[in-house]
C-alpha cells in the first residue's frame, strides 16, 4: 500500500558496475512500496550496470543530470562501485548538497567511500563495512558496530543482513522532513 504522505517525493540511488546488488534493490523497492519515486543515476543514462553478483541495473538518469533539490534524500550502496564513484566530483558535490540542506544521507556496507570522499562525516555518528573502518574513522566519523545507526540526516549500516533496519532509518528520516 502506498504512503500517500510520500507521494511526489523522490529518492537518488547512484548505480556503477560492482555495485552489491541487494544493498541497491531491496531499499529501492522498498522505497517505491513506501510512495517514493526512486531515481537511479549512473555515469551514463540508459546504461546498464552490473551488480557483483550479476543482477543487471539501468539507469534511469546520468549524475551530472541530477539537482539535489529535486530530491528528498540520497542512497549510497555498497559493492566495489562506491570505489569509483567517489571520485566523480558530480557525486561529492550532490552528497554535500544533501548534508547541507539537512537531507537524507544514506549509506551501507562500503558506500560510506563516498560521503568520506565528500568530507560530510566528520563528528557523524555511523557505521559501516568493518573494511572501510578505518577510512571512517580517519575521515573524522564516530564508528560503532551496529546494524544501523541514525545520526541527524545521516543513516549508516554494515551489510545486506541489515537491510531492514536499514530502510526503517531511511524512512525515519524521510518522515521528520515531511
Amino acid at each position: 500500500m502506498l504512503n500517500k504522505s510520500s507521494k511526489g517525493s523522490s529518492i537518488l540511488i547512484f548505480v556503477e558496475d560492482a555495485y552489491e546488488d541487494l544493498e541497491l534493490w531491496y531499499p529501492k523497492l522498498r522505497m517505491i512500496e513506501a510512495g517514493f519515486e526512486v531515481v537511479v543515476a549512473g555515469p551514463k543514462a540508459g546504461q546498464k550496470y552490473i551488480g557483483k553478483h550479476g543482477y543487471p541495473c539501468v539507469s534511469d538518469s546520468a549524475i551530472a543530470e541530477m539537482k539535489s533539490d529535486n530530491f528528498q534524500g540520497v542512497l549510497c550502496a555498497g559493492g566495489w562501485m562506491p570505489d569509483k564513484l567517489r571520485r566523480d566530483p558530480k557525486v561529492l558535490q550532490l552528497i554535500q548538497e544533501f548534508d547541507q540542506a539537512g537531507k537524507l544521507v544514506a549509506a551501507i556496507c562500503h558506500g560510506g567511500w563516498m560521503p568520506i570522499s565528500a568530507g560530510v562525516y566528520r563528528g557523524v555518528h555511523v557505521t559501516g563495512s568493518p573494511g572501510i573502518k578505518d577510512d571512517l574513522v580517519n575521515a573524522g566519523a564516530i564508528w560503532a558496530d551496529a546494524s544501523v545507526i541514525v545520526d541527524r540526516h545521516f543513516v549508516s549500516s554494515r551489510k545486506p543482513d541489515d537491510l531492514p533496519d536499514f530502510c526503517r532509518g531511511m524512512l525515519e528520516i524521510l518522515a521528520k522532513q515531511k
